[in-house]
């Protein structure tokens, strides 16, 4: 009786000791990636301006805190200046636009329906850095939305999809912009939700 006593107390010990071992573990492992974690968010408006170009060759240029949407010949060309205020470095890899009202939505859009990026994008943690895409075919299912936003003056929202630089810590940031001059390129760029799609998110 004695001997089983103290097996089943060793036991119920060591049950104990790995629960906490796998406790702290998980803890740790949160602790390292949100260390690692990059948060994208609108620059301020005394950063640098970014030049931007794209694959067609056309070009301009994004001042801190603000966006631009260009149209050229019916093509529309939209960068949104960005600083990553987590610890990681943000690699983008995707987007998605959609008209004002989905700013008010509480999820964000399937990303298998995000468009990528030609190109990685880099933003460093603690640095600025742009986000640009095109919109230029007639039947490309952004043109409408950013067709109708341009000539209206309503807001614009932004899906970006990013993560670091393996892959990991996907997250989609919403960024709604707003016209600053109806007419003008230039729009304001607030963030107005992030979603972490790796494990716990904010909300």
């Amino acid at each position: 009786m004695a001997t089983a006593t103290g097996t089943l107390a060793l036991a119920i010990a060591t049950f104990f000791s790995i629960r906490s071992a796998n406790h702290a573990a998980r803890v740790a492992e949160r602790t390292l990636l949100v260390g690692l974690r990059p948060v994208l968010m609108p620059s301020r408006a005394e950063d640098r301006a970014e030049d931007v170009l794209f694959g067609d060759d056309h070009s301009l240029s994004v001042r801190g805190g603000l966006a631009v949407v260009e149209e050229v010949g019916g093509r529309y060309y939209l960068a949104i200046s960005l600083r990553n205020v987590g610890a990681g470095l943000a690699v983008l890899r995707g987007w998605h636009v959609s008209d004002g009202r989905a700013r008010l939505k509480h999820d964000h859009p399937d990303v298998a329906a995000a468009r990528r990026q030609q190109r990685d994008l880099y933003v460093g943690a603690g640095d600025i850095g742009y986000w640009q895409g095109a919109v230029r075919d007639e039947d490309d299912p952004f043109l409408r939305t950013v067709r109708q936003s341009v000539a209206e003056g309503t807001p614009l929202t932004v899906d970006l999809l990013y993560g670091d630089h393996e892959g990991g810590q996907r997250t989609v940031s919403r960024f709604v912009l707003y016209h600053r001059e109806k007419g003008g390129s230039e729009w304001r760029s607030e963030v107005t939700r992030h979603w972490h799609l790796e494990g716990p998110s904010p909300r």
